[in-house]
């Protein structure tokens, strides 16, 4: 089911809402979002449920386990299993076509028949759901909070349907609290329907838009490809990724907040960034945020001199390519940011520095913006030959796919508003609208109820309609 559809916005969120408050106490409403939640799951996953479920009772038996062991390397080796069984969960129905895949490959260059596997069906959300079962064992195991001993609190940390398919990452420290007793105040639903409104508003009315044109020019054959047209797919897709997945993490947050959850945040104008650090400081920031704690500083992190570094950084980052999805463009993807990275903690991220802050800007938005090219590229060949586009390597006439085909006023009014994600002046005045002065609230907040409502209007219109409506992260 997708925040986005007639069927969760007019049905489910009413529905579950009103059920919701209407019962009394922490308990029952937890038992009432659990239920909801593998409803809400079910609905587009109804055998793969069943899934969900097996990892919320092993990763409560394995933290209980976890915690009962004194002896820490029996601990650790409980911990070991626990982390192992999430991989070979993610690894199973994630990764084993791409690897039978790639090892027929290798199979047939040595004259052997290939290996044949049926194909498996990738359960949606399963990458977000199996790193939170991670932290919850993990977490654990370092002392950082204690395991839970009602099964029902863990099955609904991990299966809480405003973060379950596609974030953000919620570590169980973060919201043990909360899964035990939590207010939902007035303020609190008035602040998380406006987030909720906002981020179907980034979804359906922008992300949307860029999608159909970003869709349409990644069709067409590299050899009618023209660079104005090539550029023009891959800045509307850049900017479609970003408000897709901004957009949700705002539905998300703002829903847990009705519920009395407190969410982390997961964006933060990422495209504004000066380098490449910065920039995963800002973008997906519970995921590279659990790399780092995860992964990178168990590696040795900054700590073991500049080789060691770059090599734990580039490691991280090639498997932050894999998270996001079985195909080595996504490995190429993730292993041009690490080098990137890497390259800012050598002598270059003192050249960097030294520059003017719009040539920083500009050469995150290049290399981003280039690397986005192999994230949505249907594989190497096609990726390969659309950066020959870019570039008017391809001699495309373009006769059959004009510019003007694509870009039509309702794109770049689009663009336009997209655009003003890459300036830090529309957040200052939402600032400023949302905390008026003394004496003006009653006005101002009329005022912001009515774009609320023109906003959520417009979003419902754009759904009737029917039009373009994927969630990007969904396949991850």
């Amino acid at each position: 089911m997708l925040f986005s559809s007639t069927s969760f916005l007019f049905a489910f969120l009413p529905i579950f809402l009103g059920l919701y408050f209407l019962l009394p106490g922490t308990r029952l409403r937890n038992m009432l979002l659990l239920l909801g939640s593998l409803f809400f799951y079910a609905w587009g996953e109804a055998f793969y449920v069943l899934v969900l479920l097996a990892s919320i009772v092993l990763n409560y038996a394995f933290g209980l386990l976890i915690e009962a062991r004194k002896d820490r390397r029996a601990a650790f080796g409980i911990l070991s299993a626990a982390v192992s069984m999430n991989l070979l969960l993610l690894g199973v129905f994630k990764y084993a076509d791409f690897g039978v895949e790639n090892l027929n490959l290798i199979l047939s260059q040595l004259g052997l028949g290939p290996i044949m596997l049926p194909s498996i069906h990738l359960p949606i959300g399963i990458s977000f759901f199996s790193f939170q079962a991670i932290t919850y064992v993990v977490d654990i195991y370092r002392r950082q909070a204690q395991a839970q001993k009602n099964p029902l609190r863990v099955g609904l940390y991990i299966s809480l349907f405003p973060q379950l398919i596609a974030g953000p990452i919620v570590r169980y420290r973060q919201i043990a609290d909360q899964l035990r007793t939590r207010q939902s105040r007035l303020k609190d639903i008035a602040e998380g329907m406006r987030r909720f409104v906002v981020g179907l508003a980034k979804k359906v009315l922008i992300a949307n838009t860029l999608g159909q044109a970003a869709d349409s020019i990644f069709s067409i054959p590299a050899a009618e490809l023209q660079p104005a047209v090539a550029w023009l797919g891959i800045l509307s897709f850049t900017f479609q990724i970003y408000f897709d997945f901004a957009g949700y993490s705002d539905m998300a947050i703002g829903l847990g907040r009705c519920f009395g959850f407190s969410f982390p945040e997961n964006f933060n104008w990422p495209y504004r960034s000066h380098s490449m650090r910065e920039f995963w400081r800002r973008w997906h920031i519970s995921l590279s945020t659990f790399f780092r704690d995860y992964l990178y500083i168990p590696l040795g992190g900054n700590r073991r001199g500049h080789v060691r570094t770059s090599l734990n950084l580039i490691l991280v980052f090639l498997l932050c390519g894999l998270w996001h999805g079985a195909s080595w463009n996504f490995v190429i993807w993730g292993m041009i940011h690490g080098l990137f990275l890497a390259l800012e903690r050598s002598s270059f991220g003192s050249l960097l520095s030294a520059w003017p802050r719009t040539i920083q800007s500009l050469y995150v938005l290049i290399v981003v913006l280039l690397s986005w090219v192999f994230f949505r590229a249907d594989d190497l060949t096609h990726a390969w030959a659309y950066l020959n586009s870019l570039l008017g390597l391809n001699g495309a006439s373009g006769n059959d796919y004009p510019l003007s085909l694509y870009l039509n006023p309702r794109l770049i009014l689009i663009l336009c508003l997209a655009s003003l994600s890459l300036s830090s002046w529309p957040r200052s005045l939402w600032l400023r609208f949302s905390n008026p002065a003394k004496g003006r609230e009653l006005p101002f907040e009329s005022l912001r109820l009515a774009a609320l409502f023109l906003i959520f209007l417009l979003s419902a219109m754009s759904l009737a309609m029917g039009t373009h409506n994927p969630f990007i992260y969904f396949r991850f």
